[in-house]
């Protein structure tokens, strides 16, 4: 079924969903900012400076989540052979990037008053940034490799060994003493943040999917171009 995926018919689907797409960014993140910066609650130890969490863990859910996406679709890539999903993946990558590297810098604005430096090598900013460089190598990849079937190669290769990292990261907190602190949100355990903090964090996250899922139509459109122009029916 994988074989029938067809650029001209693709595109005329993704052509207008980024209007869509942005309009309810817009609404969201407008929504989102008003709970967190205004109605939420500031905290009893961090006070204001708490609020840096509403950017800082969406982008990291984010980036982690995108990854394996990208190590997911390069798996299905190899077995089906089909190359829509490494142009998925390819225009995943920068948004995946980008949220990477805000979950970094709000981390370190977040650990100076925190833990009273900008930086610290600890388990999860550690994996956290090998998971940036992981990034910035399967994006490279792209740019350096012309040959098509060589670069799907090395880019596969990239996101399944990065994937291991995934975890890593996520678990990095419960396996090893560090100073990050333990995950506040669980799916399959109880929350422990206040439900006051949970929306606004639920929204920001909202509005920073969207935001990824705009950036990704925008460059999967560009590549779908790409594709036409060059005359091909068929990925």
């Amino acid at each position: 079924m994988f074989k029938s995926f067809e650029p001209n018919k693709i595109f005329a689907i993704t052509s207008k969903a980024p209007k869509y797409v942005l309009f309810l960014f817009i609404v969201v993140l407008t929504i989102g900012l008003t709970e967190a910066l205004i109605l939420s609650p500031e905290d009893y130890k961090q006070s204001h400076a708490v609020r840096i969490m509403y950017v800082h863990v969406p982008s990291a859910w984010i980036s982690l989540g995108i990854f394996s996406f990208l190590a997911l679709f390069s798996v299905g890539s190899f077995i089906f052979k089909n190359k829509n999903f490494s142009l998925i993946s390819k225009s995943l990558a920068p948004s995946g990037f980008v949220f990477n590297i805000i979950a970094l810098v709000t981390g370190a604005i977040w650990g100076k008053p925190t833990w009273g430096t900008w930086w610290a090598w600890d388990a999860r900013i550690t994996s956290m940034l090998i998971l940036a460089l992981f990034y910035a190598l399967y994006l490279l990849a792209w740019r350096i490799y012309g040959d098509k079937e060589q670069v799907i190669k090395i880019t596969s290769i990239i996101a399944i060994l990065g994937a291991v990292n995934v975890p890593i990261t996520k678990f990095s907190v419960d396996w090893w003493n560090t100073l990050h602190q333990s995950a506040s949100v669980n799916v399959l355990s109880n929350t422990s943040i206040h439900i006051s903090m949970l929306i606004p964090l639920g929204i920001m996250t909202a509005a920073f999917t969207l935001f990824s899922l705009l950036i990704f139509l925008m460059k999967y459109n560009t590549e779908l171009i790409k594709v036409k122009n060059k005359g091909l029916d068929r990925l």
